[in-house]
């Protein structure tokens, strides 16, 4: 049987009022020498602290509520692995909810990380652009728990009045497509995911803006072509399915589409193109090109290595830690993580630099 509060009140000498306020951290202190006999008494009786009693005691917990779209997604792991870090070095431990890019998902979290009393709510991952009902809810629902004392932070777009860490989607973007002109690529086709995932059209747009300006230019750029943009589920089987289509397509055109470079707007996706180039016997980089965003863990066991935009993910995690657990005090900000390319052999070299050089990202 558990040992009970009462137990360890009786055997100190003090109220339960007296062994509560001890041993769930009230605000309100005994003195010294009646704290260390409360608990000493607990020590002795083996009591272990009722966290929904602590919480009430001290209208908080030590907890951090992170909530994702899903924590099989590589990019995702790496940041809660940043943030738990940085949360237990602070004494915090940390909650997970995944919301599958669902909006009335992410609500429901954000909400019961609040009934749950958590210090602190990170919410990482893009944001969408419809419908804004569910984007004014989530405002709601955050400013409330921001008035209640809590922290908020995002990774990703940052929504007005809440502290942001915000990579540079588009200058890495426009970066990748120069680096990638400069070591020979003229034809490109974008691959993304849904239209209203903002990371995916940042993204994207980003990339087909810079592949325009350069076939505008000429001279040099003489031949650059973007073909239509490949909108898929923004996912390795969805970017799969959309590349598989455009091979069979482009291998109706006798090759004259080719070679190709595919500019997939996550890692993830560009695994899915890999896939589906070798399965249908397009070799990487000769025929077709490969690129992705994010510089995943994952991609240290890809054959052929993937051309990529990295992103410190692991840092991002601990700067939205950190952003949370500020003290309420502080005004909300917005800190920007740079975007460096990186040239691997999933895209041509020639003319470039050796595998795995680094470009850093500029507007």
């Amino acid at each position: 049987m558990a040992v009970t509060l009462q137990q360890v009140a009786t055997l100190a000498g003090v109220s339960l009022a007296t062994a509560s306020r001890v041993l769930n951290r009230s605000s309100r202190h005994p003195r010294e020498d009646i704290t260390e006999r409360v608990r000493a008494a607990a020590a002795q009786l083996g009591y272990v602290p009722n966290a929904q009693a602590q919480a009430l005691a001290r209208s908080t917990t030590a907890l951090v509520g992170l909530v994702v779209h899903d924590i099989d997604d590589p990019y995702f792991a790496t940041i809660a692995a940043g943030l738990q870090a940085t949360a237990q070095a602070a004494g915090k431990q940390t909650l997970l909810a995944c919301t599958y890019r669902d909006p009335d998902l992410e609500c429901a979290a954000v909400e019961s990380f609040a009934s749950h009393r958590t210090e602190a709510i990170v919410l990482a991952g893009s944001r969408r652009s419809s419908p804004a009902s569910a984007t004014d809810r989530l405002i709601s629902l955050c400013t409330a728990y921001e008035h209640n004392g809590g922290r908020v932070a995002l990774i990703g777009q940052p929504l007005p009045g809440f502290s942001s860490v915000v990579p540079e989607n588009r200058s890495g973007a426009r970066q990748l497509v120069r680096e990638l002109l400069r070591v020979g690529h003229r034809r490109f086709v974008v691959v993304a995911g849904p239209k209203w995932l903002r990371t995916s059209t940042d993204r994207a747009d980003a990339f087909e803006a810079e592949v325009r300006r350069h076939a505008a230019v000429g001279g040099p750029y003489e031949g650059v072509v973007l073909l239509p943009r490949v909108v898929t589920d923004f996912t390795r089987d969805g970017a799969y399915a959309g590349v598989a289509a455009l091979l069979e397509s482009v291998g109706n055109d006798h090759g004259e589409a080719l070679p190709l470079c595919v500019l997939a707007v996550s890692d993830v996706m560009a695994l899915g193109v890999l896939a589906a180039c070798r399965d249908r016997g397009f070799p990487v980089p000769e025929a077709v090109g490969v690129a992705g965003f994010d510089d995943i863990k994952t991609l240290r066991d890809t054959a052929p290595s993937l051309t990529t935009v990295h992103l410190d993910l692991q840092d991002m995690g601990a700067e939205a830690a950190r952003l949370a657990l500020a003290p309420t005090a502080e005004d909300p900000r917005s800190v920007s993580f740079p975007a460096t390319v990186v040239l691997r052999n999933s895209t041509r070299l020639d003319g470039g630099p050796g595998v795995g050089h680094e470009i850093a990202a500029t507007s």
